[in-house]
C-alpha cells in the first residue's frame, strides 16, 4: 500500500464531485449568483490550506466510510443541503467515474495528468475568485513538488492501491452503459485501441536477444487491436497541455445520468462487511477524521438567504423510495471506543462530531427557479 495515494484520491473524487454539480446547476437554470456561491463555497473549503497539510502528509488509505464522511461535511459547505439518499447517489457516480479512469490510465504515472484535469477544470469554475484560484495553484504546486520526482514503482505502488480501494464497486452508471464502456453485471470494458503509453511501441512484434544482448530473432503476431502512437507526452507542469482527456469533464454534454444498484451484489456485500465487522483501525480512523476536519472550515450561511435541499433523483418520491430500500446494514453507526487515555484527542473529536449536526433551515415559499429540489432531477 503507498502512503502518497489519499491527496490523489480526495482530489479526483472531489473533482467529479464538483463536475456532477456544475452541471446540474446549469441545467436547471439555477442563477448565476447562487451557481456560484455553491461552487466557490465548496472549493474554498475542499482546497483550505489547514486541511491540505493533514491530507498530504504521509498516510494509508482509510475505510470507504471514513472518505465518504470527508465528502458528506463537504457536500454541506455551502447553503444546500444533501439528504441520505442523494449523498448514497452522489457518492456511487463518483466513485465509479474516477475507478474508470484509472483503469484506463495508460501508465501508472499518468493517474497525475488525471489529477491534473481535474484541477484544471475546478479552477475554471473560479476564475473570478482570485482568493480560491490561490488555494488550487498552491494545492498544484504541492502536488508537482511531491510526486513530479517519484519512480514509476512508486506510481505503479499508488495504481495498485486505488484499484484495492475499488475493486468491489460495480455500480452500473447510464452513461457507461450506453457508451457500452460498462457491462450490465457492473465491470468495465478495457479497450483495444487508441494511443499507447508514451515511450511504449506498437504491439505486434517480438524481439529475441542473446546472452551479449545482441538481437538475434524478429518475430511478428497478430494483436486484434487498433492501436497508435501517443502523439506527445502529457504536459506535468502547472500550465500545459495534458493530452491526456481522463478526467476532464464528462458532464459537459448535459446528459442524463441513473445508478443501478441492481446486481452489484458483491459490492453490497463489501459495504456490509466493512460496517458490522470489527475495524482495528477504528480509532486511528477517528483521529484522522479529526485532524483532516480540525482544518476545514466550514462557512455558515449568513444573511436572510435560506438553505437550499439538494434531490438527485427525479422526484421526492424516488428519493424518498431510494432511502426506504437503502440497507440497514449501510447506514452510519456509531463506533464506541475506550480512550480514557486520550482525553485531550475525545474532547476535540467531540468538538468536531459535533459540527456535522446540519441545521434544518426553514421552508420558504419560492418559485421553483429558486429551489433546488428538482436540481438533478435526470441524474
Amino acid at each position: 500500500m503507498s502512503m502518497r495515494t489519499l491527496p490523489l484520491l480526495f482530489l479526483n473524487l472531489g473533482g467529479e464531485m464538483l463536475y456532477i454539480l456544475d452541471q446540474r446547476l446549469r441545467a436547471q437554470h439555477i442563477p448565476g449568483d447562487k451557481a456560484r456561491k455553491v461552487l466557490n463555497d465548496i472549493i474554498s473549503t475542499m482546497f483550505n490550506r489547514k486541511f491540505m497539510e493533514e491530507l498530504f502528509k504521509p498516510q494509508e488509505l482509510y475505510s470507504k466510510k471514513a472518505l465518504r464522511t470527508i465528502y458528506e461535511r463537504l457536500a454541506h459547505a455551502s447553503i444546500m443541503k444533501l439528504n441520505q439518499a442523494s449523498m448514497d447517489k452522489l457518492y456511487d457516480l463518483m466513485t465509479m467515474a474516477f475507478k474508470y479512469q484509472v483503469l484506463l490510465c495508460p501508465r501508472p504515472k499518468d493517474v497525475l495528468l488525471v489529477t491534473f484535469n481535474h484541477l484544471d477544470t475546478i479552477k475554471g469554475f473560479i476564475r473570478d475568485s482570485p482568493t480560491i484560484l490561490q488555494q488550487v495553484d498552491e494545492t498544484f504546486r504541492q502536488l508537482i513538488e511531491i510526486y513530479g520526482g517519484l519512480s514509476a514503482g512508486e506510481f505503479q505502488l499508488i495504481r495498485q492501491t486505488l484499484l484495492i480501494f475499488f475493486q468491489d464497486l460495480h455500480i452500473r452508471v447510464s452513461m457507461f452503459l450506453k457508451d457500452k464502456v460498462q457491462n450490465n453485471n457492473g465491470r468495465f470494458v478495457l479497450p483495444v485501441s487508441g494511443p499507447v503509453p508514451w515511450g511504449t511501441e506498437l504491439p505486434g512484434l517480438i524481439r529475441m536477444f542473446n546472452n551479449k544482448g545482441e538481437e538475434v530473432k524478429r518475430i511478428e503476431f497478430k494483436h486484434g487491436g487498433n492501436y497508435v502512437r501517443a502523439p506527445k507526452e502529457g504536459s506535468f507542469e502547472l500550465y500545459g497541455d495534458r493530452v491526456l482527456k481522463l478526467g476532464t469533464n464528462m458532464y459537459s454534454l448535459n446528459r442524463p445520468v441513473e445508478t443501478h444498484m441492481s446486481g452489484s451484489s458483491k459490492n453490497l456485500a463489501s459495504w456490509t462487511q466493512e460496517s458490522i465487522a470489527p475495524n482495528p483501525l477504528a480509532k486511528e480512523e477517528l483521529n484522522f477524521l479529526a485532524r483532516l476536519m480540525g482544518g476545514m472550515e466550514i462557512k455558515k450561511p449568513s444573511g436572510p438567504e435560506p438553505g437550499f435541499r439538494l434531490n438527485l433523483f427525479t422526484s421526492d418520491e424516488e428519493e424518498e423510495q431510494a432511502a426506504l430500500t437503502r440497507p440497514e446494514e449501510l447506514s452510519h453507526e456509531v463506533i464506541n471506543i475506550q480512550a480514557t487515555q486520550d482525553q485531550q484527542r475525545s474532547e476535540e473529536l467531540a468538538r468536531i462530531m459535533g459540527e456535522f449536526e446540519i441545521t434544518e433551515q426553514p421552508r420558504l415559499n419560492t418559485s421553483k427557479g429558486d429551489d433546488l429540489l428538482a436540481m438533478m432531477d435526470e441524474l
